[in-house]
């Protein structure tokens, strides 16, 4: 396994200038935020563009792979988390220009794998957004598998917010909807697996492991604390506003010996990707910095 970082905080840092700090600090792998270079993306977290696909060429990509390479570190993947099921279609026919870029750029980085979302649309049951998704997605899937990529989504409901109420921007968290996933596309996707995001849902995290392992191309370590003050206040059916509460590996609820259990016996040994969303390391650099070095110093002992 190599630890590395989800490059998207370092919105104002440039990518090489990234890749110093995260060689310096003992890490070996990065993966890259390549949001629109344009912007349009307001999320929090979201929105930083470290490669401009758009406009990459072959050489550059290559120039790019080389120069991380001599600094010990792989790109484990390229991450663009959209919402490719927005009711909007407009919206929608943008997010999934950009994703496509991304897919093509991959190759020319020496990439196999792109990370997003599936998406959903909140008004919308899941079995709906499903129909949808089997549409939608079937050109973008041949396209990736085309380019020689992993389409790989990441299993979060994106229910955090009232914008999101009630049926959030992403409908691939389910083991339901995971097994329709692979029984439609195949080896042709992948999971990028989170663990903090079954926390909050209940579901069991080594079962999954043990089911849905052999699946995972890709890995985030982030934890979340479930608030019991704010779960009382406003109770589990709020999904998730006021009572989960993303935090760096080894300060909340995950059980990273278990987690890390799972996945070798599950046979997984590729990246594992620390990515930061804890507000208590949030405001300066440095204080991103800090978080990631706390992060590295609890899973450390588990990969090396």
């Amino acid at each position: 396994m190599k630890l590395g970082i989800l490059t998207a905080p370092f919105a104002d840092i440039g990518l090489m200038d990234v890749a110093d700090w995260a060689a310096g600090s003992g890490f070996s792998a990065l993966e890259i935020a390549c949001w629109p270079r344009a912007g349009g993306e307001t999320r929090r977290y979201a929105g930083t563009s470290h490669i401009d696909v758009a406009n990459l060429s072959a050489a550059e990509g290559d120039e790019i792979a080389s120069a991380l390479s001599s600094k010990g570190i792989t790109i484990s993947g390229l991450g663009y988390y959209p919402n490719p099921l927005h009711a909007d279609a407009a919206h929608r026919d943008e997010v999934i220009g950009h994703l496509k870029q991304v897919i093509t750029a991959a190759p020319l980085l020496g990439v196999k794998v792109v990370n997003t979302f599936m998406g959903g649309d909140r008004k919308l049951n899941v079995d709906e957004n499903w129909a949808r998704a089997r549409d939608i997605f079937a050109p973008i899937v041949a396209h990736a598998r085309n380019a020689g990529v992993t389409l790989a989504f990441e299993n979060c409901p994106m229910i955090f917010s009232h914008d999101e109420w009630p049926g959030g921007h992403n409908i691939a968290y389910s083991p339901k909807i995971w097994r329709r996933i692979f029984e439609t596309w195949g080896d042709s996707v992948g999971m990028n697996y989170d663990p903090s995001h079954l926390v909050w849902q209940m579901i069991d995290q080594p079962r999954f492991i043990r089911e849905f392992g052999p699946r995972m191309v890709h890995v985030h370590a982030k934890d979340v604390m479930i608030d019991r003050d704010g779960l009382y206040e406003n109770g589990i059916m709020s999904s998730g506003m006021g009572w989960q509460v993303p935090r760096m590996p080894g300060l909340g609820d995950i059980d990273w010996a278990q987690f890390f259990s799972g996945l070798y016996r599950a046979g997984y040994d590729g990246p594992v990707i620390i990515e930061h969303e804890d507000r208590n390391f949030e405001g300066t650099d440095d204080k991103l910095k800090r978080g990631f070095l706390l992060a590295r110093d609890v899973l450390n002992p588990y990969v090396k």
